[in-house]
């Protein structure tokens, strides 16, 4: 773009202490960036992918004004993502004496080997940064993506608890506030970075204007918004990735639009920042996000990030489909509108014409009966086997229509035309339910992988339009509950 000032060092805090530097490869990551040459070996590499959170540090960063701290997982970061950041590790955590945490996880036995020590420290760090309290679900939805496999997660809550309830010391308190002073002014700047390495060029648009523009001369570049996806195709599959385009900079697609009829969530709005928006539109939905990933993943990867990898196992996409959701691609040549089922063509394959990308998803609002559920292995940090989501209208007891969505049923995520048609028009009532479960074997044919059989998907894809029947005439164990009251039963 005409007029666009350009940098090209990356620029960071690392601790209290700014830096400033050439990047030798674009695929480096903030992990080995960490334990190479900045000599901070305090946070560990355990899978390389974002899962075990021995790598988990805090980023901080100024949006629209406001300085957030947020835990993230350094393995899948690139380090050039971290342009006018600040990187905190656990070796920044002790000034002035140990963080409570620190003292906390000490006195109460909270570590063993202590390989994971450090990312438990840094997340429950972030987590009082955040406000976060003494309740044992917010510590829980906190430590879900740190795993510590000798300690035992009874002494590390209790030492939670105990930090949580502790004042910090100034000393920490003091030195985050002469790090924002910082942020804030380098936030006004508003020069592109642009790194040309032997490995690849790195560019962070800070308008929509300019990453159309960057787009259009490089169509075949690889996008990235959180990394929580693509990272692992560096880390996991040693691809190299040239030119890659972040979009953390893009000040105008980080946003959520409110209106009477719908909410946009633009394309740079993480999990975590949505979750609000997306559970006052559905307390359903709001309990989807919370078992999307871990909290360091929902606060880097995105909502749009999640639709325009067109997995057919991504949490989102069939909750989206069923409320109605039309997303929103923009290129040089303009802005399109299509319903987001329209988007997902065939396994690997989406409607995204080159230079395009995706701008927001626009969600309309309803007051229809609405339903989404995870089937996964494990209750937090893992992927679906099954996803299920239903909006019915209903008025005197007859199915008006109904939108029937699912994910990991077919090669993209697709809605149950059949089981639909069963449903409109009948009375919502067992028969109806039965034979809309018949349609389903009808509409999908799964297939069998490590995650589920083939008939294990079958038979979960039904049971989950009778939960929805069964909830229904239910009103008083709400949805939002029922998780959890769950989770509760089994962690006694």
């Amino acid at each position: 773009m005409a007029g666009q000032k350009t940098r090209y060092n990356v620029r960071f805090l690392l601790g209290w202490e700014p830096v400033e530097m050439s990047v030798g490869d674009t695929h480096q990551t903030v992990l080995q960036y960490l334990r190479g040459e900045a000599g901070l070996t305090g946070s560990k590499e355990g899978c390389a992918e974002g899962d075990c959170g021995a790598c988990s540090i805090i980023v901080g960063e100024c949006v629209n004004g406001e300085v957030s701290y947020r835990a993230v997982n350094g393995c899948i970061l690139f380090l050039p993502a971290m342009d006018g950041k600040q990187i905190l590790t656990v070796e920044h955590a002790g000034i002035g004496g140990l963080h409570p945490v620190q003292s906390a996880l000490v006195d109460l036995h909270g570590a063993q080997c202590g390989f994971c020590t450090p990312g438990i420290v840094m997340s429950l760090i972030a987590h009082q940064l955040n406000n976060g309290g003494t309740d044992r679900h917010e510590i829980d939805n906190a430590l879900a993506g740190n795993l510590c496999r000798c300690t035992g997660y009874g002494p590390i809550i209790d030492a939670a608890k105990k930090a949580m309830a502790t004042a910090v010391n100034t000393d920490w308190l003091d030195a985050l506030e002469r790090s924002r002073g910082q942020l804030l002014g380098w936030s006004e700047d508003n020069k592109v970075l642009d790194i040309e390495t032997a490995t690849g060029r790195f560019i962070a648009p800070t308008s929509s204007g300019y990453l159309c523009d960057v787009l259009a001369d490089h169509p075949g570049a690889t996008i990235v918004a959180g990394a929580t996806d693509v990272g692992l195709w560096v880390t996991k599959h040693g691809r190299r990735l040239d030119p890659v385009v972040s979009l953390g900079a893009v000040r105008d697609i980080n946003e959520i639009i409110e209106t009477d009829e719908h909410i946009e969530i633009g394309a740079g709005v993480t999990y975590a920042e949505a979750e609000d928006s997306l559970f006052s539109l559905s307390a359903s939905l709001g309990e989807l996000v919370r078992r999307i990933g871990s909290t360091q993943v929902r606060n880097s990867g995105t909502v749009c990030g999640n639709i325009a990898n067109g997995s057919p196992i991504g949490d989102m996409p069939p909750a989206l489909i069923a409320l109605g959701a039309i997303l929103v691609l923009m290129s040089a040549d303009g802005t399109r509108e299509l319903p987001l089922e329209d988007y997902f063509i065939e396994y690997g394959k989406q409607d995204r014409r080159a230079g395009e990308f995706v701008f927001s998803v626009r969600i309309p609002k309803s007051d229809n009966l609405f339903r989404c559920y995870k089937i996964a292995k494990r209750f937090d940090q893992d992927i679906s086997a099954v996803l299920g989501a239903f909006q019915l209208e209903i008025e005197a007891g007859k199915i008006i229509s109904a939108k029937v969505a699912y994910g990991g049923m077919a090669a993209t995520p697709k809605r149950a035309t059949g089981c639909e048609a069963a449903l409109k028009g009948a009375d919502w009532n067992a028969n109806t339910v039965a034979n809309a479960q018949l349609a389903l074997d009808q509409d999908f044919t799964p297939m069998t992988d490590a995650r589920a059989s083939q008939s294990y998907r079958s038979l979960v894809a039904r049971n989950l339009l009778e939960r929805v029947f069964i909830e229904s005439r239910n009103p008083e164990m709400p949805l939002e509950l029922a998780g959890r009251r769950q989770l509760e039963v089994r962690r006694g």
